[in-house]
């Protein structure tokens, strides 16, 4: 005869007592999860791990510290039988049968009256997966499953209507796509426009579904853009018609990404926006071409300004002459077009001419180059290499630590 599956449910625990007998490795695993889910624990064991005596001390649960007895289970929803006793755990699963409380077994899951599933969350859904007494192998599927979620792989859009849209202001990362964040390409996966800049990962948009309007915010540099209020406009446009809205944007959003400036306008409009954050080009660019912003014995610090004024101009708010007395690496972005007055002007404050550079241009990507050189020759081998933007410049001793 074939065994009848079991029937999933979502137990509903909050503010309701739930025993746990044993304090062992099981527990300690399981724990969490009930307290996360409101429980009102007690827990019915001599000992106790030590993390689960700290769980005990923080108040999060009542810990009686002795062995079963007979009636423990009374007034109990829900029964973890995990003792190291098997007469015990026997004598209680008989008493959790005669009093209807479901419980778990974890030495005999065929004697128990409820399976505990492989679960997990990702992108505000409860995964749980069973395969009878398949522990592995339920754990295996979730495990894809909450990935999958996670990754933006497998798509789980919102289909409710929303009374209002909502925006997400992600950042991308440098440009290879497998470096934008996990809660990023969720969002992706879920948006019904994005607004994307060149910077971006663009390789994610050919993954977006064919209904998903992508509207290009390119800023090419020396050629067309979209203004940044036509950007902030279209947000707005897009989130008061319910749509789900993500502005996709190369690094991080709030380092040289007029991210806030995007965050405000929508607020003017009563428009909430999620923040979430990706990696600057100006710390992982260096990186991926093997230079190390910081480094022991090398620089303790470093700093990262933003180029694209030149330090003779007026609306310059970067200190170059304290800059220039600094030991520490420094990281120049959008300063390839000025990088020639930039170095001078450091040198002038006292940076030595034989300073190690090295120019990445379109770090992470595919295209990526390095070109190395002197503060004192940077101009002039940015000029003759034809390194156009996006590059990330790096000044100082770690450009050649490497081996």
């Amino acid at each position: 005869m074939a065994e009848h599956p079991a029937y999933p449910v979502g137990l509903r625990l909050a503010g309701r007592r739930v025993v746990v007998l044993g304090a062992g490795q099981v527990a300690q695993r399981r724990l969490p999860a009930l307290l996360a889910a409101g429980a009102d624990v007690l827990l019915i064991s001599p000992s106790a791990t030590p993390s689960v005596e700290a769980m005990a001390e923080a108040g999060e649960l009542r810990w009686e510290r002795r062995r079963y007895r007979d009636g423990d289970l009374d007034g109990a929803w829900y029964a973890l039988i995990s003792t190291d006793d098997p007469a015990a755990n026997e004598a209680a699963s008989a008493e959790a049968e005669a009093r209807r409380v479901w419980a778990v077994r974890s030495d005999d899951a065929g004697a128990a009256s409820a399976w505990t599933p492989a679960t997990g969350r990702a992108a505000g859904v409860t995964v749980a997966v069973l395969t009878g007494q398949d522990p592995r192998r339920s754990a295996a599927v979730r495990d894809a499953v909450v990935e999958g979620l996670r990754d933006g792989s497998l798509a789980a859009p919102h289909h409710r209507t929303r009374a209002a849209g909502v925006v997400a202001l992600v950042g991308g990362g440098p440009g290879d796509p497998d470096l934008i964040t996990v809660r990023g390409r969720r969002l992706l996966a879920e948006a019904d426009v994005v607004i994307a800049d060149r910077l971006g990962p663009r390789d994610l948009l050919d993954e977006l579904p064919p209904h998903v309007e992508v509207i290009d915010a390119a800023k090419i540099p020396y050629g067309r853009f979209m203004a940044q209020e036509a950007i902030n406009n279209a947000l707005v446009e897009h989130a008061k018609a319910g749509k789900a809205v993500v502005r996709l944007k190369g690094g991080d959003p709030f380092v040289f990404g007029r991210g806030m400036e995007e965050v405000q306008a929508l607020a003017e409009h009563g428009i909430p926006c999620t923040v979430v954050p990706g990696i600057s080009s100006s710390i992982s660019v260096p990186g991926a071409a093997g230079i190390p912003v910081t480094h022991r014995g090398v620089a303790h610090g470093f700093t990262v300004v933003s180029g694209h004024v030149a330090p003779d101009d007026p609306r310059s708010l970067v200190d170059w002459e304290a800059l220039a007395r600094l030991h520490g690496t420094l990281v120049l972005l959008m300063s390839v077009e000025n990088i020639a007055a930039i170095a001078a002007r450091l040198m002038e404050h006292g940076r030595p001419a034989g300073t190690p550079v090295a120019i990445v241009q379109e770090g992470t990507t595919a295209a990526q180059r390095r070109v190395d050189a002197t503060l004192a020759t940077a101009g002039e081998r940015v000029k003759s290499e034809g390194i156009r933007p996006p590059a990330v410049i790096v000044i100082g001793e770690v450009v050649t630590v490497a081996p």
